[in-house]
């Protein structure tokens, strides 16, 4: 059997990553780019370092800093305008996935026509896009080396996503000092997501070895050092690190796709506007615990990933992950989803919606049912 494995992006990793910048933009032959990031970025003191850095190169640019979480429709074309408008040749996207998932919309808007909507799936752009520079300041998403920009369609209220290989990033710098003024609780939740990518691409039914020697070995990089950086976040060896295992997680999930887990952090996100890591994060443990009886073993190897001894017990084996990323979530105080001010009220309309979502091809326990999903928000609760 064949397999196939997608890495597309030059990688720039480690401290002081951010001084190559120039070398990238001159390698690309750039003349003017449009730098994307949001008000949290710009406040950090980020943006004007990275700006600088663009200016040292010799390179035009126009900002967008408009970006939002959970990006929107309305959004992409709005930078897409300015974009055209100014002829720009090449993007710079600073910030977590947001930014970088606008950049990559918007990017596709460069060379392809319509509007983003219409490339909403897999595979369905046609056209090389322009160069794309993506310098990550969280270290969740791994939105700075995948092929995917998730976006809410206000209009349908769903979020969506638009898979290509062309939107991958042309180079990713990663500089951990970026990630240092990330607040506990952003860096609690990106984490989360982090290690949801993991688990959900290593249990993925499109996973292959060659994705899940890096599923596994993200997720052990994150579930060590994660507590490390919420604990203190000046800790730069453990920075580094969680950015390190974002990439390498990335690399898996990218190749392997995600799954219910995704489906339903997608659907809280679109209805209620939740932030992606923590809509990720509060459902995880329930999710794994759903999951376990379909890839009892899969569980098992990931339990020893992050350091527990099975039993041998092939009734409780399987729940060992499941019952360890519990006490992470509370360990780390991410919000439960009353805590969110999600209703029960809407758990039937929410578990409507799930049922709707691509990821749900890719979970290893396939015939979900809205019962299903009402149980897993119900433990969540």
């Amino acid at each position: 059997m064949s397999y196939n494995f997608f890495i597309k992006s030059n990688i720039v990793f480690g401290r002081d990553s951010a001084d190559k910048i120039p070398e990238l933009l001159a390698s690309h032959g750039l003349h003017k780019v449009m730098i994307v990031y949001d008000g949290g970025v710009k406040a950090a003191g980020i943006a004007e370092k990275i700006i600088a850095q663009v200016e040292k190169a010799g390179v035009a640019y126009v900002i967008f800093d408009g970006v939002i979480p959970n990006p929107t429709n309305e959004v992409v074309e709005e930078a897409s305008k300015i974009a055209k408008d100014e002829k720009v040749e090449g993007f710079v996207a600073v910030g977590g996935g947001s930014s970088i998932d606008l950049a990559k919309a918007v990017n596709v808007l460069m060379t392809n026509p319509g509007s983003i909507s219409d490339y909403a799936g897999i595979g369905m752009v046609k056209n090389d896009l322009l160069p794309l520079i993506a310098i990550p300041t969280t270290a969740g998403t791994s939105s700075e080396i995948t092929n995917v920009s998730a976006l809410i369609d206000t209009k349908k209220v769903v979020k969506y996503v638009v898979i290509d290989n062309r939107l991958t990033a042309s180079d990713v710098v990663c500089d951990p000092e970026f990630t240092r003024t990330m607040p506990v609780s952003v860096t609690a939740a990106t984490g989360m997501d982090a290690i949801t990518h993991a688990v959900e691409s290593y249990i993925s039914n499109c996973a292959t070895p060659l994705t899940e020697y890096n599923s596994l070995k993200g997720l052990s990089i994150l579930y060590e050092n994660l507590p490390k950086v919420v604990a203190d976040g000046n800790n730069m060896e453990a920075r580094e690190q969680m950015m390190l295992g974002c990439i390498i997680t990335g690399f898996g999930f990218s190749n392997a796709n995600l799954g219910l887990n995704h489906a339903i952090a997608h659907t809280l996100s679109a209805h209620f506007g939740l932030a992606h890591g923590m809509a990720n994060a509060c459902v995880l443990p329930y999710v794994m615990a759903f999951n376990a009886e379909s890839c009892p073993e899969k569980m098992v190897d990931m339990a020893r990933t992050i350091g527990l001894e099975p039993t041998g017990d092939p009734e409780k084996d399987p729940y060992l992950l499941s019952d360890a990323l519990l006490k992470m979530i509370r360990d780390l105080k991410i919000r439960t989803l009353s805590e969110q001010k999600i209703r029960k009220e809407d758990f039937d309309m929410l578990a409507g919606e799930v049922l709707k979502e691509a990821p749900l091809m890719f979970n290893p326990r396939q015939g979900v049912t809205k019962e299903d999903v009402i149980g897993i928000l119900e433990k969540a609760y």
